[in-house]
């Protein structure tokens, strides 16, 4: 783990978050700076969630079949799918549809269930915050 990765995990989140628990910056494309989401438009919430890694597609099988990733617990939390600015959603896998950037198409950096047409999530981890 490179030292940008390593204080990204470690650091104090209270900046993110404004007084009323939304995103207080933007939430950019790590890879192309492309806006996802503009302030005060999530809630940071706190929800054990699988996200396979954000490699190209050949890669991310291994030889046994079972997909690389990583679970992640903290996120922007969106109950609107039309409170993106800039998003892309993958085709079904099962029930989910993962959220990549619609620019770029890195991804994915969030997860959402198409049993609850309501709920969004983007991996804190995933993005740049500005």
């Amino acid at each position: 783990m490179d030292n940008s990765e390593e204080s990204k995990d470690s650091t104090d989140r209270s900046d993110l978050v404004s007084e009323d628990g939304k995103n207080s910056k933007a939430v950019l494309c790590q890879r192309c700076g492309s806006k996802v989401l503009c302030p005060g438009m999530a809630v940071l919430a706190e929800k054990e969630l699988f996200l396979p890694s954000m490699r190209k597609k050949s890669g991310l099988r291994s030889a046994d079949g079972s997909v690389d990733g990583d679970t992640l617990t903290a996120h922007w939390f969106v109950d609107d799918m039309f409170n993106f600015e800039n998003v892309g959603f993958t085709k079904d896998v099962g029930r989910i549809k993962y959220l990549i950037c619609a620019d770029c198409e890195i991804g994915p950096i969030g997860w959402h269930c198409l049993d609850d047409k309501r709920s969004f999530y983007i991996a804190v981890e995933r993005v740049n915050h500005a």
